[in-house]
């Protein structure tokens, strides 16, 4: 009987997130033919199984589309599932034409509380990081951020000068996620929001909640408030 190569779960998701990233920032663009899997399992360093399954996942997804001999392919229009992509807000700043700025408006290090531990999926009282940042465009306020990032699946948050890099840059940047859930509601400006956000309490906001995850459970949990007016597009 001969041994089949055993696939590493764990690598095949890094290996997921970085194709998916190559994708979606158009290194690969809709329609190009990506390296074989012996090229992949080379370049990541993993079995050729481990790689097989990171791409069959990514066709599930409909971002890839595997055709024998004819090998893989980023697909034309994806429209089959939806996928999450998190925005780098000091890009969208600056690609509307503002000059970006940052203010960590508070940082502690502490025990989660019930509701964000529930949504994070870990135990209450779990030691966390909570940072309240105001995002700017032309010293304006763009977008008032309060997040909780778990350490334990994103070490060295506890080091990170975040005055210098802001939470949302330096996670996208260094934490692929595997999974993420979102919810967008109105909500009308508490008086917290009104202060940071320059407007008056009662003004009907955008509110987004979103949660990603990796192999060491839940990365961060964002609550987003916007300024007066905003408005999201979805590209296909």
């Amino acid at each position: 009987m001969t041994d089949r190569p055993a696939t590493n779960p764990s690598k095949a998701h890094a290996i997921v997130a970085e194709v998916r990233r190559r994708i979606v920032e158009r290194e690969w663009r809709q329609g190009d033919r990506i390296p074989d899997e012996v090229e992949l399992a080379v370049e990541f360093g993993v079995a050729r199984a481990t790689v097989n399954k990171a791409l069959q996942l990514l066709a599930e997804e409909g971002l890839l589309d595997r055709k024998r001999r004819a090998g893989t392919h980023v697909t034309v229009n994806p429209a089959r599932k939806a996928t999450l992509t998190i925005p780098i807000v000091r890009e969208q700043i600056e690609g509307a034409g503002m000059a970006y700025s940052h203010r960590i408006i508070a940082q502690k290090h502490g025990p989660a509380p019930a509701d964000i531990a529930s949504r994070m999926a870990e135990a209450e009282g779990t030691m966390m990081i909570h940072l309240r940042t105001v995002h700017y465009g032309d010293d304006k306020p763009f977008q008032v951020e309060d997040r909780w990032i778990n350490p334990k699946a994103a070490p060295g948050a506890e080091h990170v000068d975040f005055q210098r890099i802001n939470p949302n840059e330096w996670l996208v940047r260094n934490f692929p996620w595997l999974r993420g859930d979102i919810a967008f509601s109105a909500e009308n400006a508490d008086a917290r929001d009104a202060r940071l956000l320059e407007t008056r309490q009662g003004t009907a906001l955008l509110i987004l909640q979103r949660t990603t995850w990796n192999d060491q459970g839940a990365i961060t949990s964002v609550r987003l408030a916007f300024h007066p007016g905003y408005s999201m597009v979805a590209s296909p």
